[in-house]
């Protein structure tokens, strides 16, 4: 994991860039007094349950923007210069097992945010003060600031490296999470508003928070969060367990302002630029960029499904149907140092994260989200759960979910899983190609793949929703004890309409795989070169 320079500006780069294709909704209203109890009040997620219900019969008040000017005019280099006093760490001489830091508000953070700490029940503000941070060279003077200045959000350690942050809520409702390999990647939000709509989308905020002191010698630390936003307000509880993977049980509890077209359920958001499936922005040096490959899903009746991540040229919406989903999640499953080379920022060692439901979700859809990016520093996947039904003002929606990040989520398919997904242009080595075709390759491995007898007829079973399959094939792969599909497919027509795919293997009419899900845009007719060799005729 990255210093806390590293956390702060990738984290920023996860609300600043979002905000490039999603404006944010913006509502002029006048600000309303912060929620917490008063000092040595008690407290408890019933009571702000009620809060959130009852916050959300009330016309939305935004506190966007509400900084003096010395933090509102600050740049990157700048916001960089203030780092938080480790001496002030919140239950530092405390015999527990968790230490939290605060982030300054300034440069894109620009929303105060009211911290609470609990003990025994008991609810106690955490004023600012200008001791608890450094200045540097940013020419922020901290006594100048006022006292109800707020805070941007947090990061804690544990006990096994306090200098290096296990999970942290910065900007907006984002959060991320590390599991043993130490290092940050993908985030999660609290909620989605209206993604990928042809209106703005909108970002609720976890406005304050309570962090609940853990008892001596546990590893589980608890913060509570309000959520509020024009359409919506919410109350969040988070149990988490670092380690490998750090669990997170979350309960949420929604109330809806106003009607929402697009709800997103336990939201995650990652990049993806360049893969070994995808390399339309292949100008890198580098073989593959992205903090996750593949969104993964095991359905309501126990499908696995593997859906390797692109960089498309437009933005594609993808929506697969569930009924009670057992779990979904974007998995980085290449974690193969040789397949990146980055030496910097080690996009091996980024983690999954895995949403298991608890209880049952009812109808509706994992949305998966692909925009299109040029660079490396814009978050352009994201995936959620969209419930079937519509989402109406006055509701109360209770959504509870465990979520696991770490190198391998904590559970997968018992039969053989994608390893890798390779595309290329079509046709036979050695002969002129007449027409335009694309190459997919998937490889196979795990399950019972390395135990098949020689007699054993392998069978990919292969669908499209158009186009034409030619040229298909499954044979051993002994390389990774599997086996390698490849098959090319043939546009119906000269237009660049989505084709989608489904692979799986099966032998003796049982199913030996998970089943490899693909969307596919063809080049336009323009595009579509043919790569003849000048000897071939």
């Amino acid at each position: 994991m990255k210093t806390a320079n590293r956390l702060q500006r990738l984290a920023s780069r996860s609300l600043l860039t979002v905000g490039v294709l999603f404006s944010v909704t913006a509502c002029a209203a006048q600000p309303s007094e912060p929620a917490e109890p008063k000092a040595g009040e008690a407290f408890n997620y019933a009571w702000l349950k009620g809060y959130a219900r009852q916050l959300a019969t009330q016309p939305y008040q935004s506190h966007k923007g509400e900084l003096p000017k010395s933090l509102k005019s600050l740049d990157w280099d700048d916001y960089q210069q203030i780092h938080f006093n480790k001496e002030k760490a919140l239950w530092t001489k405390d015999d527990t097992e968790f230490r939290t830091e605060l982030f300054h508000l300034g440069l894109g953070f620009d929303t105060p945010i009211h911290m609470n700490e609990l003990e025994n029940g008991k609810s106690t503000p955490i004023p600012y003060s200008p001791s608890m941070f450094e200045y540097g060279q940013s020419k922020v003077n901290g006594k100048k600031l006022p006292k109800d200045l707020g805070f941007a959000g947090f990061r804690m350690q544990f006990a096994t490296d306090w200098q290096r942050d296990v999970v942290a809520f910065l900007g907006a409702s984002y959060f991320r999470a590390v599991g043993s390999e130490m290092q940050y990647g993908l985030s999660a939000r609290g909620l989605a508003v209206d993604t990928a709509l042809p209106h703005p989308e909108e970002f609720p905020t976890f406005t304050n928070f309570w962090l609940e002191k853990p008892k001596p010698g546990s590893d589980v630390v608890t913060v509570y969060a309000l959520m509020d936003s024009p359409s919506v307000s919410g109350a969040y509880r988070f149990d988490m367990s670092p380690g490998e993977p750090f669990k997170m049980k979350v309960d949420a509890a929604i109330y809806p302002r106003k009607a929402i077209e697009r709800l997103g359920v336990a939201p995650m958001t990652s990049m993806f630029m360049i893969g070994e499936n995808d390399r339309r922005t292949g100008y890198d040096w580098r073989p593959e960029i992205h903090d996750s490959d593949g969104l993964a899903m095991q359905t309501g009746n126990g499908e696995w499904i593997w859906r390797p991540l692109g960089n498309p040229k437009n933005l594609r919406f993808n929506a697969y149907s569930d009924e009670n989903p057992k779990g979904f999640g974007l998995l980085q499953r290449d974690r193969n140092f040789d397949h990146y080379q980055d030496d910097g920022v080690f996009y091996e060692k980024r983690p999954s994260l895995w949403i298991e439901p608890i209880g049952k979700w009812g109808k509706g859809s994992v949305q998966l989200v692909e925009i299109p990016t040029l660079d490396e520093t814009f978050d352009n996947i994201v995936a959620f759960w969209n419930p079937a039904k519509p989402i109406k003002p006055g509701q109360e929606l209770l959504y509870s979910y465990n979520m696991y990040w770490g190198s391998h989520p904590p559970v997968h398919s018992p039969r053989a899983r994608v390893v890798d997904t390779f595309t290329g242009i079509g046709g036979v080595i050695g002969k002129k190609r007449h027409y335009y075709s694309k190459r997919f390759v998937v490889d196979f491995a795990g399950g019972s793949l390395a135990m098949l007898g020689k007699d054993t007829k392998v069978k990919a079973i292969i669908t499209t929703s158009k186009g034409k399959v030619e040229i298909e094939s499954a044979r051993p792969l002994h390389s990774i004890d599997g086996y390698r599909v490849m098959f090319d497919l043939v546009p119906p027509d000269a237009t660049s309409n989505p084709i989608n795919m489904r692979v799986y293997l099966e032998a003796n009419g049982q199913p030996l795989s998970e089943t490899w899900q693909y969307q596919w845009n063809p080049p336009e007719a323009k595009d579509r070169a043919l790569h003849n060799a000048g000897h071939l005729k």
